[in-house]
């Protein structure tokens, strides 16, 4: 019996295989992936100022919660370590009318901010801004590049849940347990959408490959509970 033609069979049946990045986007982490914390409730050991040693003084532990609650100039933070593919998740609540943002891939020698470099997952109050409706620069968009499919937000004053999923080019956003955008960073799309974006003319922006996460905290006050990340392979 002729056994290419079972061999053959097999493989219509199989299908196409995804890409190594969305079997990790699928499959987060992989076997054996563990969580790190990167917040013990007590200290600031795995965090620091955008491009300082220590930690802006505007920042405190509020209840076992990272906490900006001194918001201004100079107050952005950044992971003292840095990743490429990784899933992070953090708890996060602001006051009303405040926002923030998680930033990643960031880069602290091509510029001033964490967001000349970095990708923004955008924190906000929703309801204090656009009348609460969906946009650019609603809760969990890649702000100013893309909206979220759906708004998943609730109220200010409410912990919410955000999680990344960054896996080559291909990146999740999702917010208190729904999936509320994709994209894939470098795409065409992307491209266009950046193109119609405030960050048109900076070309330092998603242009790294690795870097720090960071969180603002110039925007209104805002509390981070939980983060916790793992690589990817």
């Amino acid at each position: 019996m002729n056994k290419y033609p079972l061999l053959f069979l097999f493989v219509l049946l199989l299908g196409p295989q995804p890409s190594t990045a969305q079997q990790q986007i699928n499959n987060p982490g992989g076997a054996g992936a563990e969580w790190t914390s990167l917040f013990d409730g007590k200290s600031f050991e795995h965090w620091r100022g955008y491009a300082r040693e220590k930690m802006p003084s505007g920042w405190t532990i509020d209840d076992g919660a990272m906490c900006a609650c001194e918001p201004g100039p100079g107050m952005d933070i950044v992971s003292r370590a840095t990743y490429t593919n990784f899933e992070f998740e953090v708890s996060w609540k602001v006051d009303e009318g405040s926002n923030s943002g998680i930033m990643w891939h960031v880069d602290e020698s091509q510029g001033a901010y964490p967001w000349m470099t970095g990708p923004e997952y955008q924190i906000l109050d929703d309801n204090a801004f656009a009348g609460g409706a969906l946009g650019v620069n609603s809760a969990g968009s890649n702000y100013d590049v893309q909206a979220p499919t759906e708004d998943a937000s609730t109220n200010a004053g409410d912990w919410q849940t955000a999680r990344i999923v960054v896996a080559g080019n291909q990146v999740e956003h999702w917010l208190n347990d729904i999936r509320i955008l994709q994209y894939r960073k470098g795409s065409e799309d992307w491209k266009a959408r950046v193109a119609g974006s405030k960050w048109a003319n900076m070309a330092s922006y998603g242009s790294t490959t690795t870097g720090h996460i960071s969180f603002q905290g110039d925007h209104g006050v805002v509390w981070f509970r939980n983060p916790r990340i793992r690589r990817l392979r």
